[in-house]
């Protein structure tokens, strides 16, 4: 998988890097080399934080890649969706905090691969785009579902149903994404965020991530509920002790992850 995706460990943050050349378009290879490489920096205890970015300052991802769907043929290509929508769930329920950095291009599968991580940073001259529309097809691995919980309903269609491309000033002030920088300071902010993220209490931050993942989209009593049972598990972790122990004595905290 090394040819198409890599997986590198920068101190405490993972950085999963898409190579696959012209565009750095998903296919079999490029989803099983994602899931791969998540996997490996999850199961690493220094890891606190990854990101994930393309190689180049052209292409995050470009899109899927059309010609593999042609020969594949409709079964096969369903079974390819159903899994690259397993990836992104388990991006989301993932216990690291996940930033996409957006060098260039994010466009179908791309966007939805950058919108299932927790927060995204884009360069200045990324484009952004759900285009399905123009080739007679629709998303799969989540447009249709995150780009309106991110945007709201109406600009959501907007972008699914025009198969507009979208600058990222526009994507920030939409809330598609959190930050806009320079494209040759995308790299060192991007790592400097992370690092961020990899200092915060690691069961904190993976008890946000679950609570607004299993509340976000239900009435809000039940939200409420799961945010309760969340809390109730962090506040009798020992990171949670430490905390209040190192607030206390005006001290830095020192978290174990447990």
């Amino acid at each position: 998988m090394a040819g198409v995706v890599r997986a590198e460990r920068r101190g405490a943050v993972g950085w999963i890097v898409i190579d696959h050349p012209p565009a750095n378009a998903l296919n079999r290879e490029v989803l099983d080399g994602l899931r791969s490489s998540l996997q490996e920096l999850e199961a690493d205890p220094l890891v606190r934080s990854a990101v994930f970015t393309g190689e180049g300052d052209r292409f995050f991802v470009a899109g899927a890649d059309i010609g593999e769907f042609v020969s594949d043929g409709p079964d096969s290509t369903r079974a390819k969706i159903a899994d690259g929508q397993r990836l992104t769930l388990e991006m989301e329920r993932s216990r690291l905090p996940l930033l996409a950095a957006v060098n260039g291009y994010a466009l179908g599968g791309g966007l939805e691969l950058a919108m299932a991580c927790d927060l995204r940073m884009a360069s200045r001259t990324a484009r952004l785009g759900q285009p399905e529309v123009l080739l007679g097809i629709i998303p799969g691995w989540g447009g249709t579902q995150r780009l309106p919980r991110l945007v709201g309903r109406g600009r959501a269609l907007e972008l699914l149903l025009l198969g507009d491309q979208i600058e990222a000033p526009l994507a920030l002030s939409l809330g598609l994404v959190n930050w806009v920088v320079e494209p040759e300071q995308l790299l060192a902010r991007a790592q400097t965020l992370a690092e961020r993220l990899a200092g915060q209490p690691p069961v904190a931050v993976a008890a946000i991530k679950r609570a607004v993942g299993q509340g976000l989209d239900r009435p809000l009593d039940e939200g409420l509920g799961e945010e309760l049972e969340a809390f109730d598990g962090v506040f009798r972790s020992a990171d949670a002790a430490e905390g209040i122990a190192a607030f206390l004595a005006k001290r830095k905290p020192e978290w174990s992850g447990r």
